[in-house]
């Protein structure tokens, strides 16, 4: 892959890679187990939920979720949780 393949994120990330501006992080195994735990119980679903919502609606999140490559469940309990932990922010008008 060259150069110009690449989006401007992986070109952010390879030229902070080259400015050597990585480190190595001390008791990798340890930090690889936390941050496994803590994705754990962030995605754990132990709780069900119904609700209704217009047809449309659904469409439009089915239609995002198909998109982005994921369930369109995902995608909504997602949302859900970005709004709660006050990650969702409102795009000005």
């Amino acid at each position: 892959m060259t150069n110009e393949q690449l989006d401007k994120d992986e070109k952010d990330l390879l030229a902070s890679y080259d400015q050597d501006e990585w480190q190595s992080v001390e008791g990798i195994e340890e930090e690889k187990a936390r941050y496994q735990s803590i994705a754990t119980a962030t995605f754990a679903k132990d709780a069900r939920v119904n609700i209704r919502i217009s047809s449309k609606d659904l469409e439009a999140i089915q239609k995002r979720a198909l998109e982005e490559g994921i369930p369109y469940q995902t995608l909504m309990a997602s949302v859900l949780h970005k709004y709660v932990s006050g990650r969702l922010v409102e795009r000005g008008k």
